[in-house]
């Protein structure tokens, strides 16, 4: 799983009001290589919540990306490139992202994560 897609993802079980971002317990994580495109990671940048992108790719051992950002950074290509690395090629193979409100784990299986609630969580 990218971190594109863990920063789209949140916690759906009933009651839960603050269920993003996901926390992630990462047991493998591989860089998979992906062309540059610069017009994509500007495109994504504004929707992208920064935080939780610098959270998880710590937690996946990038400590590249600044604290906090802004959109003039898209002018560098050193960020780009960072940015784009953090974003796209790094992917957690196994582990588990974990509810912030309830610690819930959903297991991640073959870069797949396994969202499926229990009857009783929906």
């Amino acid at each position: 799983m990218r971190l594109l897609s863990h920063n789209m993802l949140s916690s759906n079980i009933k009651g839960v009001s603050n269920g993003f971002p996901l926390r992630i317990e990462a047991e493998k994580v591989v860089v998979k290589q992906v062309d540059l495109n610069v017009g994509f990671l500007k495109n994504m940048f504004p929707k992208i919540e920064w935080k939780a992108l610098v959270e998880a790719s710590r937690t996946m051992g990038y400590a590249e990306l600044p604290e906090e950002v802004e959109p003039s950074k898209l002018d560098s290509g050193d960020f780009l490139q960072k940015f784009h690395h953090a974003l796209l090629e790094l992917v957690l193979e196994e582990g588990a992202l974990v509810c912030p409100e309830t610690g819930r784990r959903f297991p991640v299986s073959k870069g797949i994560p396994n969202m499926l609630l229990h009857e009783d969580e929906v």
